[in-house]
């Protein structure tokens, strides 16, 4: 069995061979960009319910030994051991020295 094929056969089937090549990728990037944006999303969202819940934690704490004085050493560690955690929290927040986002191209530089 032989194949014969015209030269404007086989330029047509590279030609074909190429779409599919530039579609592929073209779906692959599309693809990787939304994923990374669900991913930024879902980091928003979960870091929200995060602080909430730590902050409705701390309150309630609060509002328990407020309610039920009697001993200043305890007041004083519920109301200062928030303050601390805050201050650290906000001191890294603010002297951030790297950036989050991977470099293009993998690999060491």
């Amino acid at each position: 069995m032989t194949l014969s094929l015209t030269s404007t056969q086989v330029l047509a089937g590279a030609g074909v061979l190429l779409a599919l090549f530039v579609v592929w990728r073209f779906g692959a990037r599309k693809a990787r960009r939304a994923a990374e944006a669900a991913r930024t999303g879902i980091g928003v969202v979960s870091l929200a319910g995060r602080v909430l819940f730590t902050g409705a934690a701390f309150t309630g704490v609060q509002w328990l030994v407020i309610t039920h004085p009697g001993n200043p050493t305890l007041l004083l560690v519920v109301l200062g051991v928030p303050n601390l955690i805050t201050a650290h929290v906000l001191t890294r927040a603010m002297t951030v020295t790297s950036l989050d986002n991977p470099r293009r191209g993998g690999g060491r530089r």
